[in-house]
This record gives C-alpha cells, structure tokens and sequence, in this order.
C-alpha cells in the first residue's frame, strides 16, 4: 500500500473503529477478492463490533492499494460518505494507466495482456465466485518464483474454465508473477494431429507478437511433428517469454499434457486430478466441487432475463436447488429463458423429469446440451469401468456410500473397489468425503440424474439379496456398511419393486427396534411417508401413530423397551398384536411385561411429540407450508425438523443467551430469532447461515418477533423489555429498524401483525394492548385491559401476556391473568370474557386461522390446554399432554393441527379435528378421612366422629398400627411438624408423640410383623423405630433429596427408601447396612432417575422384585438392583399405585386424571 494511503488510514483510524460496521463493508469486499472468507472469519469472531472494526483495519493496512479503494468503495455504498471523505484524496493509483476498476475487473493493461494471450473475454452474463477465484490465485502466486503446475479440476459444467479467466484478470498478480503475459490454448478431446496444429498456431501466436516487440527477430516454419513442436514451445516460454503463464484449458489425456511438460508456468482445467502426476515439477491444485451459490444463480437468471433476483417467480429458486447450482444449467437454461422468459415452469418440470436433452442452446460452451456435456465425461472411461459407472444408478440423491457397499453391487474386493473409485474421483466423476474414516463416496444429483436415465433392471433384487445376511442385529460402533443398509434398505426394496418384501420388513416390530435404537424415530417414521402408495394404509397408520406418539421416548437412552412401549397401542393395532405375542413368549422366560388393559376408553390426541432441546422450549412455530416446525429455547440453539415425522432438517448454535421467539418468513425462506441477548438474528432456512443481525437497538432482552403475513411487503417486528423504545419495525435489507413505535412504558411481551399487515398489535405489561399503523408506526388504538380487574388493579400490575387477531381480522383476543378477552378492533368494545380458575394463569393464546376455534394456555400447579369457541362461549375440549408449563401453542395454517412447546422439553403437534375432553376420577371411600391438622376416626355404622389433635402442622398420613403381644390396633400419624404420633383410636387419647426428624415426616410404613416401623423426612434420613420401646433403632443416611416413600419387604428383612432425585435404596433391616442403588448408572433423559419423585414402593410377595412409581412405575431385581421393565404413562408425578395381592395387576392415576390398571403378561 502507498505510504500516503497507509498513513491517511492511520489518521482516519479511531473514526472508523468507532463507527462502522464491518461485517456490512466485508461483503463488498470480499466480491472485489481483497479478502478471503478465513479473513472473514477471523474478523466475526470478534466479540464486539468495535473488535471487529479494529481487526478489519489492522488487516487492511497490510494489504495493497487494491484493498484501501475496495474498503473504500465499500463505505460509499454502505452510505458512510463522511468516513469516505476522509479517505478520498489519498486513492492510490492501482497502475501507470488507470485507477483499478472493480466494474470490468481489471485495468486497461490487463485487458490488453490477455487479449493478447488469447484469454477469453467475460460471459455477457457473469456473477463473481470469490472464494474460489483468491484461492486459484494464491496458487498462482507460488509460481511467481519457480515453474510449475496448478490443477483447477472439477465436474462437466461447474465453471473450471470461467473461474481460470477470472484468476489471471488481475493487475498485480500480472505484473508481480506474469509480466512475460498470460497465454490461453483451448484444448479438449484432440488426437495427435490436432494437437500438432494447436501446438502450431500457439507458437505463430508468440512468435508474431515477439517480432511486433523486437522487429529483428524473424518468423520460423511451423514445426512438423510434436517433437519438433514441444521444443520450439520451450525455446519461446524460456528464451522469449521467460516469465509468462500458459493456460491449458479443457485437458482430458495424459499423453496432451505431456507435450507441455517445457518447465514452465501451467494453469491447467480438467475434469481429471490425476493428469498432473505424468509432469514434472511443483504442482498444487484447486477443487470446484460446489455449484454457485443460490444467490450467485438467482443473479444469473436476474440478468438473463433483465428482472431483478426479488422479481423472479418462485421456479427460479426450484430450478437452482434442482440443478444444485451448475452453471452450466442455471446458464443453459438463462439463455433459454431470455427467449422465451414464460418458460419458468416448463424447465423445471424437465429438469425435474431428467429430460436433459431439451435443455439445449448454442453458445460458446462445447457443448449445446446437458446430457452432452455428461456424456461426454463417461465416454473417457475404459468399458469396463462405465459399465461399472452406470451401476451406480442404484444410489440415492445426496446419499454418500462405503466402499463395501459397492463390492457387493460389484461383486469385486473391497481394494479393487477402491482402485476403481479412485479412477472416477480423479476424473471428477465422482466425490470423495475424506472426513470418515473409511471414505465416503456420493455423486452429483446432475450426475445421478443422468445415470437414471440408463438404469438397468435387476441390480436392486441382486443388491438387496446378496445383502440380506448382513442385516443379523445392531451395526458395530462405526461400521459404515451396516448403517447405510439399515438406513437405505427400504429404499432399494421399493425401488425394485419387492412389495411383498418391503411388507414384511416395514411391518415387523423387530425391525422398528433396532432400526430405532440406530437411527432414531425420525428416519423410520419418514419411510412409512415415503412408501405410503405401496403399504398397506391401515397397518402403515398403525406403526406411523406408534412411532409419532413414542418418539421422544426412542430418543431416550438408555434405550426403552419396544414391545412394552406397544403394549400400550390399542388392542386392534397391527403393532400391540405383534408386541403382546413378543411379550406372552418373553414371559415363559422370566420377561416380565404389563398390558394397560382399560386403555379403550382413552383416545390420543398426539400426532407427533419430539424432544429438540436440552431445557425447555420456550416458542415453536409451524412454516407457512405446514411441512415445517422450528423450535427454540433455554438451550440457546434454534432446530427445524419435519412437521410429519420430526426429522432434524437443520440446528444452529443461534445465540449467546436463552432464545425466547423464532418465526418463519411468508415464502418460509428465511427465519428470525430474538434472545435474551438484546440481539435479533434472520437466518437462511435452506443453507443455515446467518443473513443479517440487529444487535444494538435493543437494550434489553428481546420478547417476540414476527414477520409479515402478506407479500406486500417483508418487514420483521420485534418487541423487548425496553423502557420506552421497545417495538420495532425492520426492513431487514437495511442495517438499522425503520420504524419505532413509542407508547408502552413498560416491557413489551407480545407483537403480532394483523391479517392483512394493517396493524401491529402489541401486548405490554403495562395493562394494556394497543393497535398500530404498520405504514406510518402512529398509535391507532389501546385498550386499557387493566381496567378488566378493578378489584385487582391497585394491589397488583396486570399483566397483557399476549394477542392474537381473528381470522378476518374483525376481533383481536388477549390474555391478561387468569382471563382472555375478545374485542372489536373498529370499537374496541369488548365482545367476550372467558375467566378461568382464581388459581390459573393464562400464558399465551391463538386463533385458528380457519375456524373461530381460539387456543389458551393456562397454568397453575399444572399446565393445560382448552380450546373454546368464541362464537358460541363454549369450551370444546381439553388438551392435555405435556407434563410441565407450555410456553407457547399455535395452529397450523390449514388449522388442522395444533403445536404446543414447554418446559418438559418436548413439542408435540395434536390433531385439532378429533379431540374431545376425557378425564377419570378416582374415587377411594375409607372409614377415616384426613383434615388439615386434625385427624376424624368414623364410625360408618353410627355415623359418631372422633377428633384426633395435637399435630402442629398438616397431617401427612397415617397407618394402623398393631402392636405384639397385646395385639392392640393404635393409629399411627405422621405430620410436616416432622413428628409421629399414636392414637388410641376408640378414646381419642395420644399414647406416644415422637419427634422424629429436623424436617417434615414425609412417609412412614410399618413391618409385616408389627415390631418396627420406618420413617423418611425432608432432612435427608430415614429411621427404624422399634414400636416397643418406641425408641429409634437404625439411622439410614445417604439419600442426596428428601426421602419421600419407603416400604418393608414381606420377609422383615428389607427396607427399601426413595428420594426426590428419584434414587431408590435398599437397605439391611437387621443391621442398617446398605444393599444396593437403584438407578445411579442408569439415569433417564429426565431431570430425575425415576422422570420425578419416586412416591410410593412395593415389594412383591416372593420379596424378589421392587415396584417403584414416580414420573414414570419401574419394576426392579432385588438382588441385582436393576431395572426390569418400565411403564411410561402419559401424564406424570404419579402419587401412589394400588397392588393385587399376587403381584399381577397394578392401579393408578396420573396428574392429568388418566386412570392406568396394569396387568402382568402371562
């Protein structure tokens, strides 16, 4: 860089590190390649905006003049036309002739070397492939001392040849590595006579324009063979032309290339990597693998048909994700659109339909039509090796295979295999993923799409029977083989046509398990989708209802048992006859299995349930075409996956903090996300990356963010915890909001535009909702929902959660407290008032858009959700289901589904159409009833009542209680005053009153003999006490939580204890000694070891199993201490459980009034 330049940049330091922003100056930047994208990198991983300001210019001033007129081109078109001034006067002069110009891309010295040597000029049509140009230059660069080679290799059509032009159309890597100039030689498919006249003509070239240099030199007869021909090229590069750059363009044999072998300086493209190693000399090469960038293309398309890349229709994008962004395609198929640009749909559907040969136009490219250009490339094969090309017809799009997998199609060792990919990698017909370990192998979908086209019947039925042995359990730890077949089995027996196998495979409950415990539910569940045409409809809904109902407990590990969990199917499913028969045949061998045999009378609501976060989530919402579902949350991570089947589409580490509201745009091209990190981010759905970033207007966490509903126009409100600017609107192709709407006082909760992106309302803490005109940000309305609890408003704030707008828009609904409200949005009157219990709370609501159906979500000691109709003020169903607080539900946008998100970590999608409300109370009649610090003995027969006090707080329990030898029953109480006491229950009088813990008493249980009794307390402990001498006989210590149950084996010998981290112990009676632990290596995906407080225990009469009940009911091998089966039920925190007398049948209920009778499988 000019010293005058360097030093202007040095006093112009500390205003630019203060104000601009350099992630918006680095894209300019990187389009005029004076940065590379590790530069990029390196400068965003800088905390701060400033940090990154200061590393941007601390890179700048070691670069050339080209950089210091890119950043400053940079801040004029980002409009910092102040700090540009600053800059101005010291523009450096890039060369003698001209400032550099970033238009045409180099300088008028630089247009006159390659016109010279040949280069071709750029296409009319032409969009910058930055990364890839700096890093053919930097290989260029290390030619600048020495000869040498550099390989630019890639598929047919991927721009190997326009990407060469473009490296050498640079003024100092011409004048600093080729100032003997650039010299271009077209090459192709050339047998030796054409190559000798070729080689000729180069040589006339050099020699003409050496003798219009120095008029004394004089021209030669062509050369008369190749010989002849390589050394007059030699004698010219090395003698005439010394430091001077040959391209070689298009080379397809070794034996062209060796002609060239005159140590010099080479830029060669080829199809074929391995061509280099017949030369001689430093080498170095440059993939292009990649397609363009979906930008890159769309402005492609946008030039070929002179519309702007906003204006173009919805196929333009189909046709460049089809194509996977070949420019060879996206460039057939502009030049044919510029002819006829109502075309959209039709090259599409034929790029989709693989009909190649219509995709055809006349150009300067050697080929005119695609499947000429794919041809072209397999022809070069030996015979043998395309016949073994063409078999990889069988692979699937975006799929990468081991090499074992195509010895078996091949029939050939896994090493000949090998040898043989490593042909069609080198020749670019193939890709290699070189980061596992044994490589992995996939091809192009262009490249796919062509060999399906030859597909040849009969290598599926081979490939899947010569592979059916292999498939005899669970794969070893990174046994590629293994799992692509148990990943893509499915897909080669459909595709030939082996219906009957398929069936069978798909259908058997052996193979959901273990494909499950692979691969996760997601990819089974998508294989009932994909072949639903061939399945059988009924008993494909029987397996797809199972695994949609049960993914979030095939997530768990360890790995639940398949067959218990398909017990609970419903008696006529395809999937609970299998597992009950499973079961039946388990139980001859010791298995021990229960059947939920009341579950008739439930009906579930739950289409699917998945768990995508660590932590709870806190919003999920449905894209616009339904086929999408993006969750967010405490683990600060944002997830998509498939709204059918669950499958992770994509994950993003989003941001620093808890991620509070995700929300697709209309086309669901783009997501935005805001955080307890003050920032808001807007995400590329497809490739994941991040497209813009507002981080400095919000000073506070921020709440919500939605986009707009219609496309007039995009715009993105966010609202946050500000004081007073807390509602924002963005344009997000702009740095900084356009708009903001000043009225709240209070944090914002809740924005949400209205159906025909009018309005925006907003719901504040402040008490009340207001309306807004989106076009001018003016206050339209507020509504002062405060005044709907006068009796309340001057003890407590009230609170407006959020808002939703009516279908038509007419009505908009809120939640405030324990109420939603329905108002006119042209009268603000309000229209309806649905108050719930004193207890709940309403955390968030939504309309349907398609019905007057308006979901609410309350909580209190439980979360719930009720669906009501606002036309009617009826209440149509409850929808229970997650077993902790929901933060958020929406319907889908046909109103066909409803989404639901909470703190239990799962997002479950409900079916709207089919709920109804069920829930079964359990009733239990008994002679003695417990009343808050007092006890009431009943006589049934009399009707007469004694009192039993003294307990200084809440009476816990109680049990009778018979003491030896008078063999008298006395009453045992327990109580939070961490006491026990013993009641005479005829006179009322207390016998004994024991402080027994420092804490709250919280079970107590007496031995089979009467002699002991057992106590556990909030302090941690549990006691025996001898009910003779009342004295306490064994101190149990150990438990880490409040230990909440225990029970005594039917021998006396054991006592087992259960605390709230759900740890069950199991203890020696006659010494105090401990057994075992339950559970400690085998904790659940739960916060707890037992999904919740372990509640309640029994022991089976023979003492040699445990039942244990908690978030979840466990069987357990006394001796060993290990889990024999657990039950999952579909609410939580179970409080007790009732057991037949021979240990066979087991009753409870759930928090959400599901009633479970449980029967042991004979």
């Amino acid at each position: 860089m000019e010293e005058g330049a360097r030093s202007c940049l040095l006093q112009s330091r500390s205003s630019l590190e203060q104000d601009i922003r350099a992630s918006y100056l680095m894209d300019h930047m990187i389009s005029d390649g004076v940065l590379t994208g590790d530069e990029e990198d390196r400068i965003r991983s800088k905390p701060t905006r400033r940090e990154q300001a200061v590393a941007l210019l601390e890179l700048l001033l070691r670069k050339d003049n080209q950089a210091y007129i890119s950043f400053y081109n940079a801040l004029v078109r980002e409009s910092y036309g102040d700090l540009a001034s600053l800059l101005h006067n010291s523009l450096p002069l890039v060369s003698p002739e001209a400032e550099k110009s970033f238009s045409d891309g180099g300088t008028r010295y630089v247009q006159a070397v390659l016109s010279e040597g040949g280069v071709p000029q750029r296409p009319v049509v032409f969009v910058s492939r930055p990364a890839l140009m700096n890093r053919v230059r930097e290989k260029l660069y290390r030619l600048q001392k020495e000869p040498g080679w550099v390989t630019v290799f890639g598929m047919a059509g991927s721009g190997k040849s326009v990407l060469a032009a473009e490296a050498v159309r640079d003024h100092a890597l011409i004048t600093e590595c080729f100032p003997g100039g650039v010299h271009w030689l077209s090459i192709g498919q050339l047998d030796r006579s054409d190559l000798l006249v070729r080689i000729q003509s180069l040589c006339f070239r050099l020699e003409q324009q050496s003798q219009e240099k120095d008029p004394s030199s004089s021209l030669h007869r062509p050369p008369g063979s190749l010989e002849e021909a390589k050394e007059r090229l030699r004698f010219l590069m090395l003698r005439r032309y010394p430091r001077s750059l040959l391209i070689l363009d298009d080379i397809w044999d070794s034996s062209v290339l060796k002609a060239f072998d005159i140590q010099c300086r080479v830029l060669l493209t080829t199809r074929d990597r391995s061509l280099a190693d017949c030369v001689s000399g430093p080498k170095s090469e440059v993939a292009v693998e990649s397609g363009l960038e979906e930008g890159q293309a769309l402005e492609i398309l946008a030039l070929y048909v002179n519309r702007k890349p906003q204006r173009l229709p919805e196929q333009a994008r189909s046709i460049v994700r089809e194509c996977k962004g070949s420019p060879l395609v996206v460039s057939l198929i502009g030049a044919l659109l510029r002819e006829f640009p109502d075309r959209w749909a039709y090259y599409l559907h034929t790029l989709q339909q693989k009909k190649f040969k219509r995709i055809r136009k006349s150009s300067s490219y050697d080929y005119d039509a695609l499947d000429q250009a794919m041809a072209a490339s397999i022809q070069v094969l030996s015979e043998e090796h395309r016949e073994l090309y063409i078999d990889l017809t069988v692979l699937e799009k975006d799929v990468k295979v081991p090499a074992k997998v195509l010895s078996v199609l091949w029939d050939l060792e896994p090493e000949e295999v090998e040898d043989v990919l490593q042909d069609f990698v080198n020749k670019s017909l193939l890709f290699r993923d070189c980061h596992h370990r044994p490589y992995l192998y996939y091809l192009h979908d262009l490249q796919l799409d062509f060999l399906a086209e030859m597909n040849r019947s009969g290598l599926e039925v081979g490939l899947i029977h010569s592979n059916q042995w292999r498939l005899k359990g669970p794969p070893t730890s990174g046994d590629e083989e293994c799992l692509y077949w148990f990943r893509f089995l499915t897909y080669h027996m459909a595709k030939a046509n082996l219906t009957q196998e398929l069936y069978s495979l798909m259908f058997s409950l052996d193979w959901v398990r273990t494909k499950a415990q692979i691969m996760g539910p997601a990819h089974l569940i998508n294989d009932y989708l994909e072949y639903s045409t061939i399945l059988d409809k009924e008993v494909r809904g029987h397996f797809q209802e199972f695994l949609s109902l049960n993914g979030h407990q095939l997530e768990q590990r360890p790995f639940p048992d398949v067959v218990q969990l398909a017990l609970s199917q419903p008696d006529s499913s395809e999937v609970y006859r299998q597992a009950l028969l499973q079961a039946q045949e388990r139980a001859t061998r010791g298995g021990l299995y229960l059947d939920w045999v009341n579950k008739s009378s439930l009906k579930s609501l739950s289409r699917l349930v998945v768990q995508p976060h660590q932590g709870s989530i806190y919003s999920a919402c449905f894209s616009h075409d339904g086929t999408k579902i993006a969750s967010c949350g405490s683990s600060k991570t944002l997830r998509v996956f498939k709204s059918t089947s669950g499958e992770k589409l994509l994950e993003i580490q989003a941001h620093d903090d808890e991620v509070l509201c995700c929300a697709f745009s209309l086309d669901d091209h783009l997501l935005a996300t805001c955080s307890s990190d003050r920032k808001v981010k807007v995400w590329n759905v497809e490739r994941g990356t991040l497209m813009r970033m507002f981080e400095d207007e919000h000073e506070e966490q921020v709440n919500h963010c939605q986009f707009t509903n219609t496309r007039r126009r995009l715009l993105l409100a966010t609202c946050s915890n500000d004081k007073f600017m807390n509602t924002k609107l963005w344009n997000i192709n702009k740095p900084s909001s356009q708009n903001t709407m000043f009225g709240h006082l209070e944090p914002v909760n809740h924005c949400c535009f209205s159906p025909d992106d009018a309005y925006l309302s907003t719901s504040s803490s402040d008490g009340t909702l207001k309306l807004w005109e989106v076009s001018s940000a003016n206050e339209w309305k507020s509504i002062d929902v405060a005044d709907m609890f006068p009796e309340q408003r001057e003890q407590t704030e009230v609170m407006v959660k959020c808002s939703t707008w009516s279908a038509g828009g007419r009505t908009i609904i809120c939640a405030a407290r324990n109420a939603v409200f329905v108002f006119d949005v042209e009268t603000a009157a309000m229209l309806l008032e649905i108050r719930t219990s004193r207890l709940s709370t309403v955390q968030y609501c939504h309309a349907c858009p398609s019905t007057h159906v308006v979901a609410i979500d309350m909580t209190s000691y439980v979360s719930s959700l009720q669906l009501w109709d606002i036309e009617t003020s009826k209440k149509m169903a409850d929808c229970s289901g997650h077993l902790s607080w929901v933060h958020g539900v929406q319907f889908s946008p046909d109103g066909s589904l409803l989404l639901s998100c909470s703190d239990d970590q799962t997002v479950r999608v409900s079916v709207c159409v089919c709920i109804c409300a069920s829930a079964v109370c359990l009733s239990i009649i008994c002679p003695i009833c417990l009343h808050q610090l007092t006890l009431l003995v009943w006589r049934w027969r009399t009707g007469e009542c004694v009192v039993l006090e003294g307990h200084k707080e809440q009476v816990r329990c109680f049990s009778l209680l018979t003491t030896t030898p008078s063999s008298e029953t006395h009453l045992l109480s327990w109580s939070f005053d961490g006491t026990i006491k013993v009641w005479d229950m005829s006179s009322g009088e207390r016998l004994q009153d024991l402080v027994c813990h420092q804490g709250a008493v919280l079970a107590c249980d007496v031995s089979p003999d009467g002699q002991l009794f057992a106590t556990t307390s909030a302090d941690k402990t549990a006691k025996v006490w001898s009910s003779a001498s009342w004295e306490c006989v064994r101190l149990l210590n150990g438990h880490q939580d409040c230990v909440r149950s225990c029970r005594f084996s039917w021998d006396g010998r054991r006592l087992a204890t259960g605390d709230d981290n759900g740890e069950i112990r199991l203890w020696n009676v006659k010494d105090g000694t401990l057994l075992k632990i339950c559970s400690r290596d085998n904790k659940d995906a739960m916060d707890s070891l037992h999904g919740g407080w372990v509640t309640d225990l029994h022991f089976s009469p023979d003492n040699t199993v445990l039942l244990s009940t908690g978030g979840y009911i466990k069987w357990w091998n006394v001796e060993k201490g290990e889990a024999l089966q657990t039950f999952y039920p579909t609410g939580a925190n179970l409080k007790r459980i009732h057991v037949s007398p021979d240990f066979s049948t087991f009753v409870t209920i759930d928090n959400i009034g599901i009633l479970y009778i449980l029967k042991k499988v004979e």
